[in-house]
């Protein structure tokens, strides 16, 4: 099986086809052998069954064999008794029985057709017998007629057969000939464009960018697999680029806090300095480092792998929604005209609580902090499916800007005065895929969805900026 594996496909192909086509081949040529031998075997039983006739009446009325039994060239005749001794035979035959004793047994019974001599290797005097008792059922005497065996040269028949056999094994072999050179050279075009695929394929290992492999035009299997290879280089690229621009943007926003966490350290100590300055630098070091350990945590939110439905917890969703907005006003500040919460009791999903209410959070933090009171957080049913909004009042976002929203670090002009690291949308659009939901932010009359999965329509004021989150809600 390790040698078989080994070898090229297309000659697998082909050595499978040989296979096939032999055993059709060879089973075609054994139907056609029989059927011949059935006919060549069915003229030769009907000489011998009137031969047989003519021996058969004569011994059982004593006329003399020799003149009842008018034989032709090729055609032969013995009277045996009970004891296979030939009584009378025609001239030309040995002085044996041409009957076996297990086959004169079976003859002194029953009618008995066999054959003398083989056909490959070739016999010299190949015979068909026909014996049938003289009286059947009775038991002959010694010395008496019990078996007359009339017998024919198979010499025509079996040239016959030895002809069509050679000619049906040089068909079979030309045929399997032909077949296989066809079926290698079909294989090999069929395989062409895998070929090429893989030295395409071998191109964009090494290095190079932007290749894309040659796809026929047709629809066949082959073709479709190219597609779908291009497809899935061009999300290749686009998911290779996105993590050259993902670590040149991580890059720029931990060289800030790392800079001034070492400028403040190398100004440290530079000289002696005193137990307030001391403390006041250490103070500046942790803020720092808890900006590089807050950024962390998001970059590791954002990479997060989706939750399993079947294994996932059940979260109740009213619970966390009025919790997180009542914590959120509290530490706020803000009254209840100012942030408003209608959430439908008994709405279920299956996730991480935790997850889930950053991604609300962050909701919360974008709509004060860039939008206008009021701010209402509103959820649902809909369907098989619960619908979340964060709605503020705002001027809402730049229509140029919305489809950038959920770009990591990716911050609007007015934004980037503010303090953050534009990955917060980033984060919610990241939990929200995990949970198998979808996130829309409609602002300024402008409606961007992202990762489309459901065919729901919106549902919010005209006015200022919404942003939607679709989650698969529990079975009732």
């Amino acid at each position: 099986m390790g040698r078989w594996d080994r070898l090229p496909l297309r000659v697998r192909l082909v050595a499978g086809f040989a296979a096939a086509m032999l055993l059709v081949l060879t089973g075609a040529g054994a139907f056609v052998y029989l059927r011949v031998r059935y006919a060549l075997d069915l003229r030769l039983d009907q000489d011998l069954t009137a031969l047989s006739a003519q021996l058969t009446d004569a011994a059982r009325t004593g006329a003399p064999l020799a003149t009842a039994a008018r034989t032709v060239p090729g055609e032969y005749w013995q009277l045996l008794d009970a004891g296979n001794h030939v009584l009378a035979a025609s001239p030309g035959l040995p002085a044996d029985s041409l009957l076996t004793p297990g086959q004169l047994d079976q003859a002194l019974r029953r009618p008995v057709r066999v054959d003398r001599g083989t056909l490959l290797p070739i016999s010299p005097r190949p015979l068909r017998l026909y014996a049938v008792p003289v009286q059947p059922g009775a038991a002959p005497s010694a010395g008496q007629p019990a078996v007359t065996v009339a017998a024919v040269r198979r010499d025509q028949r079996d040239e016959a057969l030895r002809e069509l056999i050679a000619q049906l094994a040089l068909a079979n072999l030309a045929a399997l000939a032909i077949a296989s050179l066809v079926g290698y050279r079909l294989a090999r075009a069929a395989l062409a464009p895998v070929e090429r695929y893989r030295s395409e394929a071998a191109r964009i290992a090494t290095g190079a960018t932007g290749v894309r492999l040659a796809v026929p035009a047709t629809d066949d299997e082959i073709a479709r697999l190219g597609r779908t290879l291009n497809d899935m280089l061009t999300a290749q690229d686009a998911a290779l680029d996105r993590e050259r621009q993902f670590i040149n943007d991580a890059s720029h926003e931990l060289r800030t806090p790392l800079t001034l966490l070492a400028t403040e350290l190398e100004l440290a100590l530079r000289r002696p300095r005193t137990a307030p300055e001391l403390e006041h630098t250490i103070h500046n070091a942790a803020a720092d480092t808890a900006d590089l350990i807050a950024l962390a945590d998001d970059l590791l939110t954002v990479g997060t792998q989706p939750v399993q439905d079947d294994t996932a917890p059940t979260v109740d969703l009213t619970a966390l929604l009025t919790d997180l907005v009542g914590r959120y006003r509290t530490s706020a500040g803000a009254e209840m005209d100012v942030l408003h919460c209608q959430v439908e009791p008994g709405l279920t999903v299956r996730g991480d609580a935790t997850r889930l209410g950053r991604a609300v959070t962050n909701l919360l933090d974008n709509a004060s902090r860039y939008g206008a009171p009021p701010i209402t957080v509103t959820a649902h049913r809909v369907d098989d499916l619960v619908r979340v909004t964060v709605h503020d009042s705002g001027a809402g976002m730049d229509p140029g800007f919305l489809p950038h929203a959920t770009e990591r670090f990716r911050r609007a002009d007015p934004a980037r005065a503010s303090r953050g690291t534009g990955l917060g949308l980033s984060i919610v659009e990241a939990i929200v895929h995990t949970h198998h939901g979808e996130l829309r932010i409609c602002s300024a009359g402008v409606h961007q969805r992202f990762h489309p999965r459901f065919d729901l329509p919106c549902e919010h004021p005209p006015h200022g900026t919404t942003v939607t989150v679709l989650l698969p809600a529990t079975r009732r």
